[in-house]
């Protein structure tokens, strides 16, 4: 099966989408698959063997010139290209990204208009690319925004087109409303040319569908799968005295670092030797966010809990390997929770609030425990369970093992070829 698999990059950032869709991608070429991973917008960054192309399609310069100047947009071809060379990209996204609404809510707009907006040209080139000479079975988005190319697309192709939903509606929510209202129109409209829908979660299924506008007989849900390769961690024998809680995720309001800062204030009462760990990608415009919660931790004194952001896999690790728990207790809804099954997978438990794709996850782990959402006492009572040794061991092998049996790469990609399988057949018939 030939597969052309068309990520979105994260401006420099450790994004969990795109370390899904490598991982993905490397686990169906391990299962015999002919897997392309288009990058767009900008190049992708993971910490495990990057299995993209080192070329991007929309490149991120590009589609701004494009959406602010008339003038770009009617300039050669050979002209334009330069500004897409993934060096480019890498330089200018380390510079700075406007994280302004209305400005990303415009460039959100010209994208989803398509053939009729001004990357006409941007989204030629990409349907060429896969239906010319990729030729593949099976086309996978990776998200809904990026939908505007599929009118384009199915001019020259006739295979299976599909849309793994993993997240659009977090960024969708921060767009102002008459913008946001467009786009999932623009969303709806375009997604009729796909032939089904893609989540990881029942939750998430229900959720998008009815958020997108979406039917919900093309939706199909697969396992989120991890790569286990150097995660070596193994649930750890109880130390007297010693319960770390560890964050590992990007620092942002969205998620929920300052309810777990709170929930210490209280923990610390009972449990006056819990430590905290966090660790995760800090954007420049949330500093402000995490010096208000390291001074709230400061003032029970917990000193330097911050650690950046590891560079490499085996940071992560060793991150993991350093804590007892790990919480990232989210406001929003979580479509994946891929941090999760990092954590179990080195024998640390979790503490998540009962929304989103959690209580699905350890559903089928039983590697922790959920607390209500948006609760920080409850968050506190419940972390307090978990100091207590044999319950934290208990739920750490459960995890550990439940990781291996359900949420593998392997076992993703095995019901991703089943599933891509079924689709090509049910186009057939």
């Amino acid at each position: 099966m030939r597969i052309a698999l068309v990520t979105a990059g994260g401006a420099g950032m450790f994004c969990g989408s795109c370390m899904q869709d490598n991982t993905l991608a490397r686990s169906l070429i391990a299962q015999g698959a002919d897997v392309t991973l288009i990058p767009t917008y900008t190049p992708i960054r993971v910490d495990e063997e990057n299995a993209s192309l080192n070329r991007v399609f929309f490149g991120g310069l590009n589609v701004y010139l494009n959406s602010r100047w008339k003038m770009w947009r009617y300039l050669p071809r050979f002209m334009q290209r330069w500004v897409d060379h993934p060096a480019v990209i890498r330089w200018a996204t380390s510079m700075a990204v406007s994280n302004d609404a209305k400005e990303l809510g415009d460039l959100t707009l010209s994208m989803l208009t398509g053939a009729h907006g001004p990357h006409r040209q941007a989204g030629a080139e990409l349907a060429s690319y896969i239906a010319e000479e990729l030729q593949p079975d099976v086309v996978i988005f990776s998200n809904a925004l990026l939908s505007g190319v599929v009118e384009q697309l199915r001019e020259h192709f006739g295979g299976v087109l599909l849309c793994t939903l993993q997240g659009d509606d977090i960024f969708l929510d921060g767009l102002p409303n008459d913008i946001r209202h467009k786009a999932i129109e623009l969303i709806s409209q375009n997604s009729v040319g796909f032939d089904g829908f893609l989540t990881h979660s029942r939750f998430y299924q229900n959720y998008i569908a009815d958020y997108l506008k979406l039917p919900t007989e093309k939706f199909r849900m697969l396992p989120l799968g991890i790569d286990l390769t150097g995660h070596t961690g193994q649930p750890k024998p109880p130390v007297e005295n010693e319960f770390t809680v560890g964050y590992f995720a990007r620092i942002a309001p969205e998620k929920g670092l300052h309810h777990l800062a709170e929930a210490f204030v209280d923990l610390r009462k009972r449990v006056p030797h819990a430590n905290l760990r966090i660790g995760g990608f800090l954007p420049p415009q949330h500093q402000d966010y995490l010096n208000h919660v390291t001074e709230t931790l400061r003032g029970i004194g917990i000193e330097d809990a911050y650690i950046g952001s590891p560079p490499d896999h085996e940071g992560k690790v060793e991150f993991l390997k350093s804590i007892d728990v790990l919480c990232v207790p989210t406001d929003f809804l979580e479509p994946k929770g891929i941090y999760v099954l990092e954590a179990m997978a080195n024998g640390v438990p979790v503490v998540q609030p009962a929304h989103g794709a959690f209580p699905e996850l350890l559903e089928a782990t039983s590697g922790g425990k959920l607390f209500t959402p948006r609760d920080p006492l409850h968050l506190s009572k419940t972390l307090e369970e978990l100091a207590e040794h044999s319950v934290r061991f208990e739920h750490a092998q459960r995890g550990w093992q439940g990781v291996r049996d359900r949420h593998s790469a392997e076992v993703a990609a095995r019901a991703t070829m089943q599933t891509l399988d079924d689709f090509m057949q049910g186009r057939r018939t």
